[in-house]
Order: C-alpha cells, then sequence, then structure tokens
C-alpha cells in the first residue's frame, strides 16, 4: 500500500469517526430539544388561551363600562385569535391528553365568545340588565377556561413525566456512547498515526542506516534484504537502492578481477623480461648454433636448437591475448622434443585431440606449466615407464583437456592446497609460470571457478583435468 492511498484511506477515517460523535451529540441534543419543544408548545397554546380569553372579557367590561361611542373591534380581533387557537387545539396530534378534554376546553371557547358576543349585541340593543347578565356568565366560564387550561398543563406535564425520563435515559445513554466512541476514536487515532508514522519514519532510519553503513566501505550492510519490506514508495526506494548496492558490489568485484588481470599480466611481463636477455641476439646465436649443427651433421641437435628457439620465442610473445589450442599444441610438441632429449627412452608421450576443437581460444601459456609441472613433479625422478598423455576432447560442457601422468602422485593436503590455489611449481626448476598462475589465470579468463579438477593418488599419478566453457571466453586485459 502506498503512502498517498495510506493517507486517503485513514485521514478521513479519521475525519469520519470525529464527525460520527458529533452527529451523535447532534441528535441527542436534537432529540431532547425536540421532545421540549413539543410540550412546550403545547404548554404556551393552553396558556395563551387563557390569556387572550382573560384579555377578551377586559375589553368587555371596558366596553360595557365606558363610553357609548367606542366600538367593539379589539373583541372582534380577540376573538379571532381565540378562534385560530382553538383550531390549533382540535388539529393538534401529537398530545397525549385524552380528545374528550380537549374538546371540553374546546367547547369553553364556543361558549365564551358566544357569551361575549350576545353582551355586545345586548349592550347595542340599550339592554344594559341582558348585556351584564351575559357578561356575568362570560367571566364564570373564562374562570372554568382558566382552571381548565391549569389541569390540561398538569395533565400534560404528568402525561410527559414517563417520556421525559426516557429521553433523559436515552439522552444518558447516547452521551455514554458519544464517550465511547470518542475513546476508541482517540485511540484509534493515535494507533493509526502511530502505524503510519513508523511505515515512514522505520523504513527511512533504515535506509539511512544503510547508507551510513554503506558510506564507510560495508557494502554487505547496503545490499542486504530488509526483514520486512514494505510495498509502498519506501519499499520500492529501498529495493532500488538495495540493488544498487548490489550492482556496484558486482561492479567492484569485476574491477577487482581486472586489476588482478592487470596484475598478473604485468608480472608474466616481468618473468618475461626478465627471462629475455636481448632475444634478438639469443635468436640470432641459436640459429647461427643451428646451422652449424646441420654443416658438421649434427641434425638432432639442430632440431633441437630449433625447438628450443621455438619455445622461447612463443614464451617471449604478448600474454594478454588469447590464442588457439592448437598454437598451445604446438608448443607443446616443442618443450616435449626438449624433454625428449634430454630423458630419451625413459619417457613417452601421448596425445590425443579432436581436430574440431583446435580453434577453441584460450589463454596463452595454459598447457605447457601444467605439461612441465607433470616432468618436473611426476616423472623426472623415474628411471623408465614414465607416461605423459595430453587429452583433448568435445564435452556436453565444452572442451575437456586431461593431463595425465603414472608419476609419483601427491597427497590429498597438496591437491587441496593447489585447488585452493596455495600450490607453486618449483621455479627453479621450470620456465617460471607455476601451475597457481595458471589455474588463477583460467578462472579470471572464463569468469568461474569450477574448471579445474585433479585426481591423485601417490605412487601412481595423477590428473589435471581443465573443462573449458564453450562460447564463454573471456579476456585477459
Amino acid at each position: 500500500m502506498s503512502i498517498r492511498t495510506k493517507l486517503l484511506l485513514f485521514l478521513p477515517l479519521l475525519v469520519l469517526l470525529v464527525n460520527l460523535v458529533t452527529f451523535l451529540l447532534f441528535a441527542s441534543g436534537t432529540l431532547v430539544q425536540r421532545s421540549y419543544g413539543l410540550m412546550m408548545d403545547r404548554i404556551l397554546l393552553y396558556s395563551e388561551t387563557a390569556h387572550t380569553a382573560e384579555d377578551s372579557l377586559r375589553r368587555l367590561y371596558s366596553l360595557l363600562t365606558g363610553p357609548e361611542e367606542r366600538l367593539p373591534t379589539d373583541i372582534a380581533q380577540l376573538h379571532g385569535r381565540l378562534h385560530e387557537l382553538r383550531e390549533t387545539l382540535v388539529t393538534q396530534t401529537n398530545t397525549s391528553l385524552p380528545s374528550a378534554a380537549r374538546m371540553n376546553y374546546t367547547h369553553m371557547l364556543d361558549t365564551l365568545m358566544e357569551q361575549e358576543q350576545k353582551a355586545l349585541e345586548a349592550a347595542a340593543n340599550r339592554s344594559a340588565l341582558a348585556a351584564v347578565s351575559h357578561y356575568e356568565e362570560a367571566e364564570k366560564t373564562t374562570g372554568f377556561i382558566r382552571e381548565e387550561g391549569q389541569s390540561l398543563i398538569e395533565l400534560e406535564l404528568t402525561a410527559f413525566e414517563p417520556i421525559y425520563r426516557q429521553i433523559s435515559s436515552e439522552n444518558a445513554r447516547m452521551t455514554r456512547l458519544a464517550m465511547a466512541v470518542l475513546v476508541i476514536n482517540t485511540l484509534m487515532s493515535i494507533a493509526l498515526a502511530l502505524w503510519i508514522s513508523r511505515s515512514i519514519t522505520v523504513p527511512v532510519s533504515r535506509l539511512v542506516q544503510r547508507v551510513r553503513s554503506m558510506s564507510k566501505g560495508n557494502l554487505e550492510d547496503g545490499s542486504r534484504e530488509s526483514d520486512t519490506p514494505s510495498r509502498d514508495e519506501l519499499g520500492l526506494l529501498s529495493a532500488a537502492f538495495g540493488q544498487m548496492s548490489s550492482e556496484l558490489k558486482l561492479l567492484i568485484e569485476k574491477d577487482k578481477q581486472s586489476l588482478e588481470k592487470d596484475k598478473l599480466v604485468k608480472e608474466l611481463e616481468l618473468q618475461a623480461l626478465q627471462s629475455q636477455i636481448n632475444p634478438h641476439f639469443l635468436f640470432n646465436t641459436l640459429n647461427v648454433l643451428s646451422k652449424l649443427a646441420l654443416i658438421e651433421g649434427a641434425e638432432r641437435t639442430s632440431d633441437l636448437i630449433v625447438s628450443m628457439s621455438n619455445l622461447l620465442r612463443y614464451n617471449l610473445r604478448t600474454l594478454d591475448q588469447p590464442v588457439r589450442l592448437q598454437d598451445e599444441l604446438e608448443h607443446i610438441r616443442e618443450y616435449f622434443t626438449i624433454q625428449q632429449a634430454r630423458f630419451r627412452d625413459r619417457i613417452r608421450f601421448e596425445l590425443s585431440y579432436d581436430e574440431a576443437v583446435l580453434s577453441v581460444q584460450v589463454p596463452a601459456l595454459t598447457l605447457q606449466p601444467l605439461v612441465e609441472n607433470a616432468f618436473v613433479h611426476g616423472l623426472e625422478g623415474m628411471e623408465n615407464g614414465a607416461l605423459l598423455r595430453l587429452d583433448i576432447r568435445r564435452v556436453p560442457e565444452g572442451v575437456q583437456i586431461a593431463i595425465q601422468d603414472n608419476g609419483r602422485g601427491m597427497t590429498e593436503e597438496m591437491r587441496q592446497a593447489l585447488l585452493r590455489l596455495e600450490g607453486e611449481s618449483d621455479k627453479k626448476q621450470s620456465t617460471g609460470l607455476g601451475t597457481r598462475n595458471v589455474f588463477k589465470r583460467l578462472q579470471l579468463f572464463y569468469g568461474r571457478h569450477d574448471l579445474v579438477s585433479i585426481v591423485s593418488t601417490p605412487g601412481e599419478g595423477t590428473t589435471v583435468t581443465l573443462l573449458l566453457p564453450q562460447g564463454e571466453e573471456g579476456k585477459m586485459s
């Protein structure tokens, strides 16, 4: 869930909860206000009816005892108001009083208006005694209206008492509910605020910690995945930072391997330079010796000198460029020619290869140090029956090169040390490019560490197998 979604979802939820509390309180107050309003409207109606009846009676008295010129306009207006109040009482449906009591009250109002009207007519006809008689009857009726109105008010209050108690109970319940909702809303607000804050601040703090650790050179913490990855923008940012750290670590490893390649090539070039000693002069001298031996009839000596010249020329070539496997085989033949001149029939060399793989590119000086190591450490001390076999063939994984001898072999500790690149040939008896150097260059060339296997039994011989992945040639640079 993104941060924007969280804010758009939970902030309106908080506002909705606050509005719910406000609505509950408002609804409770409105209910009480409406109930009180209905009751007060009826009470005020009875009270206004009684006051209007008394005002009408007073105006009638003033008219009967005052000057004759005075018109009964005020009484007519009061009768109109009494008629309106009477209609309101008749049409009122939201009262709890019996209809008979209300009808009796309205009949009293009708009687009062009739009596006052008769008194006015008697006064207009100059009948003082009849007017006074009707006035006295109207006065009694007004008293009855006052008493009956007070009784109706008391009945209204009595009938409203259980409703009032119910309203009070409901109001208390609504208040408790509102308080509960307010407390829950507050707790939920705090919890949601903490959750949203943690979902933002914790990933940011973790990311800052990884950045600080990475700035100190610890790339492992920078590329380490988060224990609880989030799915919002910060989670994507953290994942992108982890991927960037991993890629940066990979680039640093590649740069380190490139530096190791450069260092290795420089070492090999230095070793080659140390062995050059004016190569043109050395080659010219060897050519003169070869021709001199040929003139004197020493053909084997001439061939040996040519092989030695070719061997030196191959060793002095540029070491950072790959060569064909066929070039390596020709170099092995030259080397074996020299060794066979030395050991004669004590050693036998067998070569088996698939011509289809001779165009495969390999690092220069890959096979000769391994063959030389087999001579020096495996076969050199044997009086007879020494056998060195080189087998090159195609396999499903690529090209397999096996160098096998039946020499004295090696212990398991020596084999493990050699695979860990801790073993080294005796440079005093070799060309200087040891087995460790060959294995390391293969790892850098192909970018893999599973290309070499060694099987050896003390007293029975050693087999070194190289597996060259087809189509994955690297480049020494």
